[in-house]
């Protein structure tokens, strides 16, 4: 009996001593994601300066990316599976690097909010397109393993690319030229693509429901907004209306994919238990990290007063954590096995941000930079191996549709976690007490107070500065504390969610 995870034809077969250069290929469009979205938490107190956001817009230039993309992957990846996966790849990198530029040129915080929300439905076409391409590349199970784990080792050395470089343009340059660094990775990755890159696409694909498309974005966008706007704002009937939008959107989303012949999502994916406990497990480990990553480039240097740069190489040893341990999750997961690996990665990255809740002004570097190494670790092994389990839990044809679902699960925990987890860090900072006369925009957020602070008499501004980092530090710390609640619950589901879950042995 054929196998669904060998090559079904001799021409397949003609194409895999190839496989590993396309997968350079492939790894450039993951850089590209990974160093955009690392980038804009060094920038961040820049644009604040410059463009002068408040702080709900300054959390929507933040979340905003993350809403669209979340909206849209599943459409995305499933129109990859029907039009060709290699097609939908260069054509979202062409636009993700287009896009780069109204990012890099944004005049108003409407402007870049905007931008923001393009750049998402660019990348929306892009990381789906990856992973499915990985699933119809490597059809021997450990040789995917290795693969998949370059995919996420690539993403994680992007996320160390991306605040250094990012450092050092934001010391040499405007912030717009953090954004403008996609353009060569771009145009390599289309060049180079297009010869390098095999197409694939599912033979009977059937039509692509654009009722289901429309349900599905209006779904996911209502609801994380509703989250959103109930965080920072309270319940309200607007929020509250829209989230209830959203829910009934995506009931219907489900009701019709159950009863269309090739429906946009095949439900049937989540009777797996495999492929729901792994994505549930990457949906909670991003909401657990996101909203602390997002503050703690502001952290490092608005409160400790490092540059960019310097505060770029503090984030390293996250980075060099998770590629380490990604190139070899595959191979520990079959030794022990897929549960203690993702069970003891999370746990891991939750005892991490346990530590990080008594961070005050004044911690040192070696605390903080031996949290970003455990956080890498336990990350790098958990994300590598639930990446596996749902490539390997579906049908070569269906790669698309299963890898926009695990993309989904992350950027809406990145959306979610940024709204609740950066809902906490901006609450508690709001609260803390100023001097007489202050203006009222210093309580938006800390880069607001640094910009005011720098009109005022030298006693009155140090006095404001202090409580102000006083006040985001003990918000980012409760932040943390509750991440790392979240992640210890993500531990705990995955131990039981994935028992007797193994990752196929090869040929």
């Amino acid at each position: 009996m054929t196998s669904a995870l060998q090559p079904a034809t001799a021409t397949e077969a003609v194409k895999r001593p190839g496989r590993w250069l396309a997968l350079s290929v492939l790894v450039l469009a993951v850089l590209l994601v990974a160093v955009d979205a690392t980038v804009l938490g060094l920038a961040t107190p820049y644009i604040s300066e410059d463009l002068r956001p408040t702080g709900n817009q300054l959390l929507w230039i933040g979340d905003v990316y993350s809403f669209v993309i979340a909206g849209l992957l599943v459409s995305m990846g499933s129109l990859g599976d029907r039009i060709g996966r290699k097609r939908i790849l260069l054509v979202g990198a062409t636009a993700f690097g287009a896009v780069s530029v109204l990012n890099a040129y944004a005049t108003s915080p409407e402007m870049m909010i905007a931008a923001r929300a393009l750049l998402g439905v660019a990348g929306a076409t892009l990381m789906p397109a990856t992973l499915a391409l990985i699933r119809n590349l490597f059809h021997d199970p450990r040789e995917r393993s290795l693969a998949v784990g370059i995919w996420g080792a690539t993403a994680s050395a992007g996320t160390a690319v991306g605040p250094i470089a990012g450092g050092f343009l934001l010391e040499h340059f405007w912030w717009g030229s953090v954004f403008l660094i996609n353009l060569p990775v771009m145009a390599v990755l289309v060049l180079v693509g297009i010869k390098l890159l095999p197409e694939s696409r599912n033979p009977e694909p059937g039509p692509w429901d654009l009722t289901s498309v429309l349900l599905s974005l209006v779904g996911m966008i209502g609801v994380v907004y509703a989250v959103k706007e109930a965080a920072s704002h309270g319940l309200a009937w607007e929020p509250l209306a829209v989230g209830l939008l959203g829910l009934a959107a995506l009931y219907a989303f489900v009701r019709r994919q159950l009863t269309l012949p090739a429906p946009l999502l095949d439900m049937r994916l989540f009777a797996h238990r495999g492929f729901s406990g792994a994505v549930l497990a990457d949906l909670l480990t991003i909401l657990g990290l996101s909203g602390l990553v997002f503050f703690l480039s502001q952290y490092l240097q608005l409160v400790q007063g490092r540059r960019p740069f310097e505060a770029g190489l503090a984030e390293l040893p996250a980075a060099v954590g998770a590629v380490a341990t990604g190139l070899v999750a595959g191979r520990v997961a079959r030794r022990l096995s897929v549960r203690t690996v993702v069970s003891g990665g999370l746990a891991a990255v939750g005892l991490a941000l346990a530590s990080l809740a008594f961070l005050d002004q004044s911690t040192g570097y070696p605390v903080l930079g031996v949290a970003l190494l455990v956080v890498g670790v336990g990350a790098g092994f958990s994300f590598t191996v639930t990446a596996d389990v749902i490539l390997g839990s579906v049908p070569k044809e269906q790669a698309g549709a299963a890898s926009a679902v695990s993309e989904t699960a992350y950027e809406l925990g990145a959306a979610l976690g940024i709204a609740l987890l950066g809902s906490i860090v901006t609450g508690v900072y709001r609260g803390f007490p100023a001097p007489p006369g202050t203006p009222a925009e210093a309580h938006e957020s800390l880069g607001s107070a640094t910009e005011v602070a720098a009109g005022l008499p030298a006693s009155t501004a140090e006095t404001l500065l202090n409580a102000a980092r006083e006040s985001f530090v003990d918000g980012l710390a409760m932040a943390a504390g509750a991440g790392a609640a979240v992640l210890l619950a993500a531990s705990l589901a995955a131990w039981f969610m994935l028992k007797n879950q193994k990752l196929e042995t090869g040929m």
